[in-house]
């Protein structure tokens, strides 16, 4: 073969000129799940669409660019595209998982993990759309909330994951829950829910969707999954650093239901106890200088501050605004995504070079994600900053899952 073709030639600009979009734009979605499921009966399910796709983009090329390709050499290039990254989908699995509100991963790395089989995933950002891709080799469907993206769901999937969006809950935001239009996103969960019917959902959100609204958020959404939807339903706020041996103080409420009919054992079900913490932010922090942009200039408005408060080089601080609060348990204050929008939540270190703000990639490491492997792709630490702070931490994830798996 002469030339390559990639997932990406979908964003050329001669072809997207030439190919008449439909109500959302899904074509790198469609192939990826495709190529993604190519091994099992799931490709039926992407199958026509996505050949659709692949016909157009051979022939796009053939006459735009005179290149000898023909689509059963082009399905085999975009396989090995797809295939060729850190955390490629397993051969080997024992149950299938939808990924919703997906991220940056930190649920599909879990399940993965454990034996599952990804078989569709959704979100909405663009950016974070690219740290999955680079990661999973797969583009995740967009909108959820838009019955067009719902129809790509795939039937007979076995656990439902979604760490739904939790800014309408959070002490960090305003607190308007269901008011909130990222609060009734809810809502579609339970559609999903309602029409695949899977044997297990697995939800996280922030600890303060329990006493959101005097307790009525929490109420209402566990009334629907046990008195509508007539799931057994488990929930309990575990924290990364007593329940996933990460060195970050995150609480979060996990939301567990089955299936009385598909698992009737769903009895032995429990969460993971607590675990001692071995690990100090000392496991996590890069060594040596980083880069000059992360560092406070002692011109700084607020460098007085920072230097009479930050005395100590084995813990993480946090600015408030106006303030630097040290945590004295030594362990990485919740990590938001916010921290890279500048006054507020900032996590803060002080080493031998100065005082400066965690990199990127330290924040996907106090996630849990295994960073000898996970590519960071290449968009502004702002956007990094965001993804980190929205994900779960995946270790937390995985040890819930491993109870998960010994009930089904």
């Amino acid at each position: 073969m002469k030339e390559k073709i990639s997932i990406d030639e979908f964003d050329g600009k001669k072809f997207k000129i030439r190919f008449v979009e439909a109500e959302e734009d899904n074509r790198k979605a469609v192939l990826t799940h495709y190529l993604h499921n190519y091994h099992n009966g799931v490709k039926e399910h992407f199958e026509e669409e996505a050949n659709e796709y692949l016909k157009q983009i051979v022939e796009y090329k053939n006459e735009e660019e005179n290149v000898d390709l023909v689509q059963d050499l082009a399905l085999q290039q975009l396989l090995f595209e797809v295939e060729n990254v850190p955390f490629p989908t397993p051969e080997n699995y024992t149950f299938k998982f939808i990924d919703l509100f997906a991220g940056i991963g930190g649920f599909r790395i879990a399940l993965q993990n454990v034996g599952g089989k990804c078989v569709y995933t959704s979100e909405w950002n663009a950016d974070a759309k690219i740290t999955y891709k680079a990661n999973f080799g797969e583009v995740p469907f967009g909108d959820i909330t838009k019955d067009y993206t719902k129809n790509y769901i795939p039937d007979n999937f076995d656990v439902l994951c979604a760490g739904f969006p939790c800014q309408a809950f959070s002490i960090a935001g305003y607190r308007k829950g269901f008011h909130d239009t990222r609060g009734t996103l809810f809502f579609d969960l339970e559609k999903i829910i309602e029409t695949k019917r899977p044997k297990v959902v697995f939800l996280e959100n922030v600890k303060n969707l329990v006493s959101h609204d005097n307790g009525n958020t929490f109420k209402v959404i566990l009334e629907i999954l046990e008195q509508k939807l007539g799931y057994k339903v488990y929930t309990k706020i575990l924290n990364s650093a007593t329940h996933a041996n990460v060195p970050q103080n995150r609480e979060r409420i996990f939301i567990i239901g089955f299936d009385p009919i598909k698992v009737p054992n769903y009895k032995d079900f429990s969460f993971p106890k607590e675990i001692p913490l071995t690990k100090t932010i000392h496991d996590i922090l890069e060594k040596g200088k980083q880069a000059d942009n992360l560092y406070y200039k002692k011109d700084h408005q607020y460098y007085p501050e920072l230097v009479k408060t930050m005395t100590s080089k084995d813990t993480i601080y946090q600015w408030r605004r106006v303030y630097v609060r040290e945590n004295k348990s030594n362990v990485c204050p919740t990590l938001t995504a916010n921290m890279g929008a500048g006054g507020h939540n900032v996590p803060l270190v002080l080493d031998d070079y100065g005082i400066r703000k965690l990199t990127p990639r330290e924040c996907f490491a106090f996630q849990g994600y295994p960073m000898d492997s996970y590519i960071l792709p290449n968009v502004a630490n702002s956007k990094l900053y965001m993804q980190a702070g929205n994900s779960v931490t995946t270790t937390l994830i995985e040890r819930i899952a491993n109870q998960i798996t010994k009930v089904l």
